[in-house]
């Protein structure tokens, strides 16, 4: 099952895919968001669609698709999560998880325009597995529950300006990650019956030129184990986020130029769509 947005920033009408046809589920929710999924909304949407108490949804030409999920409470990342991504960025690949925090409002639409930060010469790109937090979880004491708390998994773009993130916060990563849009999500939100988390290509594109290619089999640590060491730490909430991190192939490596305006960035995950933006000068 997957779920999108369709039409203008504020007005999406939440759609819901059920065996290939497209239902309007705005009788269910108003967004996909922490209160849908507290209630059980997936559920829900299934069996009215399948029930056929849903109406039919045909998107206009041309409509925009907005953010699959709405703001959560809390959007989590995971840093260095790729060997080959640790290396480039010059640190050894991590023992335990390393967290950051992304403000809300960095939550956007999978192709709205891109924003590079005032001030920024070192506005870098990043394509992440996002998973989505589908019921309460803390103190989880297997991989096996673990994987009952995920709802499903999206495309997610973790953008990033290094010099705020480096230089700028004694150490602290946030500074350089929480710029408004700087976490376009979408297209799709695909439930966790329909994807692997562990088996999925990702890849990158600047100005068409590829820059990251790599697996999800190469993580450090698994979305089992990203989710059980979260929840050792804090409770996770429904419709909590967690960007899973990054492989190699980014401007931090020196091996590419950073963004500027008018740059066109393209990521995507094998099974969960494809993203595009184009940056322009906030």
């Amino acid at each position: 099952m997957k779920l999108w947005t369709s039409g203008p920033q504020g007005d999406e009408t939440p759609v819901v895919t059920v065996d290939g046809r497209d239902y309007d589920a705005s009788s269910v929710t108003g967004e996909f968001g922490p209160a849908f999924f507290a209630a059980g909304g997936l559920e829900t949407l299934r069996e009215k669609a399948l029930a056929g108490e849903l109406p039919e949804f045909a998107p206009e030409t041309g409509a925009r698709l907005g953010s699959p999920l709405g703001r959560p409470q809390a959007l989590i990342c995971i840093g260095q999560n790729y060997a080959a991504h640790a290396a480039e960025s010059g640190s050894e690949p991590p023992e335990r998880p390393i967290i950051f925090f992304k403000h809300p409002n960095t939550v956007a639409g999978p192709d709205d325009t891109a924003f590079i930060p005032r001030g920024s010469e070192k506005t870098d790109w990043e394509v992440e597995l996002g998973l989505v937090i589908g019921r309460p979880a803390s103190y989880l004491s297997s991989r096996e529950e673990a994987a009952e708390a995920i709802a499903g998994y999206v495309v997610a773009n973790d953008l990033s300006e290094r010099t705020f993130q480096i230089e700028h916060s004694g150490g602290q990563w946030s500074k350089g990650k929480v710029a408004p849009g700087f976490s376009p999500l979408g297209p799709y939100f695909v439930t966790a019956d329909e994807f692997d988390p562990h088996n999925a290509n990702l890849r990158s594109w600047v100005n068409g030129e590829p820059r990251q290619d790599s697996n999800t089999a190469d993580m450090i640590f698994s979305v089992e184990d990203i989710v059980l060491d979260l929840s050792q730490y804090m409770q996770l909430e429904p419709g909590d986020i967690v960007l899973t991190g990054t492989p190699e192939g980014v401007a931090l490596s020196g091996r590419f130029p950073y963004l500027r305006a008018g740059d066109v960035v393209e990521i995507e995950i094998e099974g969960l769509g494809r993203q595009r933006q184009e940056f322009v000068q906030a």
